[in-house]
Order: structure tokens, then C-alpha cells, then sequence
């Protein structure tokens, strides 16, 4: 039996070279023999089920070591799809706290986008599957402008 895992080492840096635990999460992972695909939301690894279950804790180890302050997971049987959840829950929050601000989230200015991306993360808001990419378009920003507005949050 294969299983997939998919991992994500945070903070986010949206711009420049991946941060140290990402890239040393990445590395225990290819140390264990796994199949890697690295990429700037996180990283995807297939192998045998017991390759997989026995790296995950080398993963989350090599993550905490290099700085991270958070590792997630999801993992299934190598095929399945991912579990979405739906968009039209993030709609909702971006609805609410448009209201909240005043109206149209691509006419605030950036102190107002940045409450704007720290009242989503209060509300789950980045729990979605592509919810970088749906605040982005709605504030008029790029991703890479949302995870700088996440991590300063988190300095």
C-alpha cells in the first residue's frame, strides 16, 4: 500500500529563498528514500506506507529544529484525491469582513489589507484549499503580498 503525504513548514515566506525548515523538511524526506515534489505552498511525498508513516516525525523534527513554528499534514492513500473544502465558506468571510471595512476589500489601502488578511486568519480563513489565491484576487494583491501580510502578523 502507498500513501501520500502533503506537508506545509510555517511561516510562510511568499518571496525569495525557501526558509531553512522547509528545505530541511524536504531534505529528511529525501533522505528516507521518498518521492518529493517541493513546491511554494508545501510539499508533496509518495512511498511505500511504512517509508511515509516512519519519515513523517524525521519531517516534523527537521522542521522544528530549522525554525519552524508549525508543521501540518495531510495524508491518504496514494491516488485519492484531497479533501476541498468548500469556497463558498471563505465567500462568506470575505463578505463579512469586506462589511466590516467599509465595502470593496481592492479599494482599502494596505493598512486596511492588512487588518483585512489579519481578521481572515482570526476566522479561519486560510483553512481553505486556495485561500491565498481567493484573498489575493479579492484584496488585489498577489499571494506572495498575503503570506508578507500573514508573516508580519507572526513577528
Amino acid at each position: 500500500m502507498r500513501l501520500e503525504a502533503e506537508f506545509t513548514t510555517e511561516p510562510f515566506r511568499g518571496e525569495g529563498e525557501p526558509p531553512e525548515h522547509a528545505t530541511a523538511a524536504l531534505e529528511a524526506a529525501r533522505e528516507a528514500g521518498l518521492e518529493c515534489d517541493f513546491g511554494p505552498l508545501g510539499t508533496s511525498v509518495r512511498g511505500e506506507r511504512e517509508a511515509v508513516l516512519r519519515t513523517l516525525a524525521t519531517v516534523v523534527a527537521a522542521g522544528f529544529d530549522h525554525g519552524a513554528d508549525q508543521v501540518t499534514f495531510q495524508v491518504r492513500l496514494e491516488g485519492r484525491p484531497a479533501p476541498r473544502r468548500t469556497v463558498s465558506g471563505l465567500d462568506a468571510l470575505l463578505a463579512e469582513v469586506a462589511d466590516e471595512l467599509g465595502g470593496d476589500l481592492r479599494a482599502l489601502g494596505r493598512p486596511e489589507k492588512q487588518r483585512a488578511v489579519r481578521l481572515l486568519e482570526e476566522r479561519g480563513a486560510f483553512e481553505y484549499r486556495k485561500s491565498a489565491e481567493i484573498v489575493a484576487e479579492a484584496l488585489g494583491v498577489t499571494r506572495f503580498t498575503v503570506y508578507n501580510y500573514l508573516n508580519r502578523e507572526k513577528d
